[in-house]
This record gives structure tokens, sequence and C-alpha cells, in this order.
């Protein structure tokens, strides 16, 4: 039997017991002689560990666990590695949400300034992380990226890594069709979707049961109760928040008005953004959330374990584990199962430039995604996409260029900012803000020196 050494990079990150436990579940299709956690910092991560541990121990005692700060040690001969990378932790994740509100603009984290923020942190970490397991790892090697946001880091590995073994994926779509088959009294596995878009900004366009399209069940119920099962005790406890209850309402009155298809739910901050900021609480977003609830119920958990040896089952494996073990054991395997992935283009939807990082359907082998053909899309959407695509495309030129110009002009275009004037001051305040994090962004020309 063959056996497989896995390294998670962001061993600190609260989602690292939930998938670690999902791996557990899987043993049988994706045996493990080894788990290697790794992440910069250490302190953290050993907290986390110590819960992942005792998840381990539940299940097995011969997975050999090491945890690490060396990049060497974490992907020495390594088969597969996870990546779910927040660059400036939680502290950061609040200045991209509250700066922008304070602008009364949409404060997110993937949407919109604070996504073009926090894209700005990451790629170049990325790209390390890349440089790293090539260096160490297997040939074979394949990182699984979680590591948001996920479009403008597909974007700037196809761009500075083009060769690089990554596939970039998305819980969101995966949480969708949970709902979906909440609402339709089915199993998610049941469900086979087609689905177009960039990342955080697609569609769905078809939902079958056994060969049967839902959708026009599913545009039935959402009139009435938006993307959401009567019981909401039934919503993975991830998206259970008072926050994701009004994102999976909102799918209501974005299809009141665009009916043909279901959106991903981070449209409703594109289509609807004014809603959003004045239903928006500008002291306390979902950062203080996370903070608040999953973090602390974390830490307070590893302490209460080491105190008394109880682990509470506070690591439920949602979606999130699921589907990243799900699409690394199609890798395994060479299943060939089909999920939604990010992919470049090169024709699937012709329509769109063949460079473009889209998601959508495709088969998961052990070469890689092989993209579901989806044809030419509808020119709205494509209008919207292409405003988007332009947006994430010249900001990676922006960090790879160091041009303050560019990263302007990729805030200016993004849809939720609504003009240049207000693009500006946000990527000021911002700058500020991410002095540490960010490469210097130079002026081509002095303020004032253009003549008028």
């Amino acid at each position: 039997m063959k056996m497989y050494k896995l390294a998670i990079a962001g061993g600190g990150s609260t989602y690292t017991p939930g998938i670690v436990r999902s791996l557990m579940d899987r043993l049988e299709d994706l045996p493990l002689s080894e788990i290697r956690f790794y992440d910069i910092d250490g302190e953290r991560q050993s907290k986390v560990v110590v819960a992942a541990k005792a998840v381990i121990a539940e299940y097995t005692d011969s997975i050999k666990i090491t945890e690490t700060t060396d990049p060497e040690t974490a992907f020495e001969d390594a088969d597969f590695v996870f990546a779910q990378m927040r660059v400036g932790k939680y502290a950061m994740r609040e200045l991209d949400e509250k700066i922008p509100l304070s602008h009364n603009v949409v404060g997110q984290e993937t949407c919109g300034p604070g996504g073009l923020a926090y894209g700005l942190r990451t790629i170049f970490p990325m790209v390390e992380l890349i440089d790293y397991v090539e260096k160490y790892a297997k040939e074979s090697c394949w990182i699984v990226n979680y590591s948001n946001p996920a479009s403008i880091v597909a974007e700037g590995v196809r761009k500075l890594r083009p060769n690089a073994k990554v596939i970039n994926i998305c819980d969101m779509p995966v949480a969708t069709m949970r709902n979906m088959a909440g609402i339709l009294g089915v199993e998610r596995e049941d469900l086979v979707v087609d689905y177009f878009g960039l990342n955080h900004f697609g569609w769905f366009t078809k939902v079958e049961v056994d060969g049967e399209d839902r959708l026009p069940e599913l545009r039935e119920h959402i009139s009435k109760w938006g993307l959401l099962t009567e019981d909401i005790s039934k919503i993975d406890y991830r998206h259970a928040d008072s926050s994701w209850i009004k994102t999976f309402k909102n799918i209501k009155p974005i299809m009141d008005f665009f009916p043909d298809y279901i959106p991903n739910p981070y449209l409703q901050y594109y289509l609807l953004p004014d809603y959003i900021v004045e239903n928006s609480n500008k002291e306390h977003t979902r950062a203080n959330e996370v903070m608040e609830g999953r973090e602390k119920s974390l830490f307070e958990t590893v302490s209460k374990f080491e105190e008394t040896g109880i682990l509470e089952d506070a690591f439920h494996v949602g979606v999130h584990g699921i589907f990243i073990v799900d699409v690394t054991v199609s890798i395994a395997q060479n299943l060939a199962k089909r999920y939604l992935v990010m992919v470049e283009n090169n024709g699937t939807i012709p329509n769109l430039p063949a460079d473009a990082m889209i998601e959508v359907p495709a088969l998961i082998t052990n070469k890689g995604p092989v993209p579901k053909y989806v044809g030419e899309i509808p020119y709205f959407h494509k209008a919207m996409i292409e405003q988007q695509l332009a947006s994430e495309k010249i900001l990676v030129e922006a960090i790879t260029e160091g041009s303050y110009e560019k990263a302007l002009q990729a805030f200016t275009l993004n849809k939720t900012i609504p003009s240049a004037i207000v693009a500006k001051k946000i990527l000021d305040d911002l700058i500020e803000a991410n002095k540490e994090y960010w490469p210097t962004l130079e002026k081509k020309y002095k303020e004032g020196s253009l003549v008028h």
C-alpha cells in the first residue's frame, strides 16, 4: 500500500484540526505515514497542533507527526502540501474590512478593496512557498491551495510560477451546493452542477440530481427563503453565524433581479454594494465575529484539553475539510472526480481571455485538472467578469512592477468602489496599514507634476 507524506502550510490555522479530522476519516483512501505542520508563527501553531494531535490519536498511533517552522523539514520528500496561509492574520483582516467601510465602501476580506489588499500581501509569500516545495518535495508533489484571495493568488501563480503544480480551490461553491442539497432533500454528493466565473464571482447554471435539472425548484425556494433551508440548524457550523445567514438570504434579491442563474453568495458585494454598506457595522465586522467566535473557541478548547485531557468536539468536519481531502484523494488515486476548481481558461469559455483563471467544473487527475468545456457565456456575465478580471490582473502587475499607478487602476476598476477619488483614498490608507507586508509601490509621476 502506498503511503503519503502530507504537509499543511499554515498549520496554525483554526481550520487545521477540522482538516485533520477529515484526513483521518479518509485514511483508507489516502493512507498517511506522516503529517507535517508548518507555520512561520511557531507559538500559535504549537497550540493548534495540540488539538490536531488529539484528533489523530482518536484514530491511529501509526502516523508520524512533525511540527516545524523550517521549510526543509516541512516539505522534504512530501507527496502533498495543503496551503492555507493568512498573511497578517486577523489583525490585518480587520483593517482590510474596516478601512474601506470608513470610506462607505464594502469591507470584506476577499472582495472589493479588502480583497485587493489581502492579495497584495499574499502573492509573494505564496510564490515563496511554491519555491520551497519545488526545492524540497517530490517532483510529483501537488500543492492544494486554499489561500485567499484565491482568484488573485491563482493569477499571481499563473504569472510568476506558470509551471507550478498547484490546484487552487475554494469551499464557497461547495458550501452553496450543501445548501442546495438541503433544500432539495438530497446529499451534496448527489448534485451535478454547471458553473462558470472567477473565484467568488460566478454563477450556477444547472443543478442536476439523477439527470433532472432541479434549478427551477431552487428558484422557487429562493424567491421565498433565499438559499437557506427552513431549518437553519442544518447549515454547516462555519456558515451559521448571523453574517452568513444574511449572505445566503441576499441571494433572493439578486435572483429577483437576475433570475437565470444562481449566483455565488459573494456576488452580493458587487451587485448590492450600497445595501451591504448600509447594513454593515463599521466598528464590528466579520473579522471581529471570527476572533470572538471560532478563534476564541479553538484556543479555549485547547487550554481545557491541556488541563483536563478532555477534547470537546469543537472540530466538526464541514465542507472546508471534506473538500480539500476529496480533491487530494482524486489526485492520489487518479479518480478523475468532478469538482469546481480554478484553471487557466484556454478556450473553456471562448469569449473570455485565454489566460483568465476561471472557476469551472473539472475532472481532477494525477496530472491536474481537466476542465469541462463551458462555451460562450452571456454578455452581461462576460462584461462583469472582464471588469473584475482586469482589476485582478492589473493588481498582479502592480505588485510585480512595484507600481502605484497600476495599484490605483486595479482599485478604480473594482466594481465595489464608486470613483477614482475614493479608490485613491482607500489605497493610500491601506498602504499605510500594510507597510510591513506590501512591497513599495513607486509613483511614476510626482503629484502635481503634470501640466494642466
